[in-house]
């Protein structure tokens, strides 16, 4: 492990996370946000907390490399052997609406596995913070994933839910990484996305999630591999390890019908 003072990494995260609040209050939708690309939005928010992580950031590490969603994509990272991989504001959507489902989400990437993740939620109260192979707790309280083992009835963050599949939803953040927490908290059960995405979209969650023995893949049961050189991600799976082999099963039999979503 890097000599790294990661008490100060939570810190910068959850003053992060405050900055963000400040911008945001429940209720309130946001009207300064525009689209980066078609579908998806930005606000003056995002780009005030990526600028000030990756001030506060590189003070304390100043050989990582950086990749982040609000940043052009810095590829100098790729092959080095630390990353910070960032998304100031993880769950823009619900940010922008006045809704809790954000946060900020920090990972430190040792060569192609993060190692460190930090989610910041100031809106929700809560902070998760994991180390490998040492801890992953929130708000300080140590996490475990459930051990469910039948998959008909297992919960699933989403709006809705059609009845033939059986499946009970639970609340839904917008952010990816908070859906991914709750299985690390035993909220839910399984998280699925077969959608092309980005490693700032789950690196942080990824630790946290592992280090409560969440199985943590993308969308096809492939390990994930951080700090490339384009920080994409084939979808995601998270789920109770009890519950993988069938997530893999239904996912891949629905990527093969459908194809994975961009």
């Amino acid at each position: 492990m890097t000599d790294i003072d990661f008490d100060r990494v939570v810190a910068i995260a959850r003053e992060a996370g405050a900055l963000a609040k400040r911008h945001w209050a429940l209720g309130r939708r946001e009207s300064n946000i525009w689209e980066k690309s078609p579908g998806q939005i930005v606000s003056d928010a995002d780009l005030a907390v990526d600028r000030f992580l990756r001030d506060e950031l590189e003070k304390l590490v100043p050989s990582a490399g950086w990749l982040s969603e609000e940043t052009h994509i810095d590829n100098s990272g790729a092959g080095v052997d630390l990353t910070w991989v960032v998304d100031p504001i993880d769950g823009t959507k619900d940010y922008v609406a006045g809704k809790t489902g954000w946060c900020v989400s920090v990972a430190l990437v040792q060569n192609d596995a993060p190692i460190f993740g930090v989610l910041d939620a100031p809106a929700m109260d809560e902070t998760w913070v994991a180390m490998l192979g040492s801890h992953t707790t929130v708000n300080g309280r140590a996490l475990a994933v459930s051990r469910r083992s039948e998959y008909e009835g297992c919960r699933i963050p989403a709006e809705s839910l059609p009845p033939e599949m059986k499946l009970t939803a639970v609340p839904k953040p917008n952010s990816i990484a908070l859906r991914m927490a709750m299985v690390a908290d035993d909220r839910a059960d399984v998280v699925a996305s077969t959608r092309w995405g980005h490693e700032w979209d789950i690196a942080a969650a990824h630790v946290i999630a592992a280090e409560a023995g969440a199985s943590v893949t993308n969308a096809l049961g492939e390990t994930l591999v951080y700090n490339g050189t384009h920080g994409k991600a084939l979808g995601v799976l998270c789920c109770s390890p009890n519950l993988y082999d069938q997530a893999v099963q239904r996912i891949g039999k629905y990527v093969s019908e459908n194809g994975a979503s961009h």
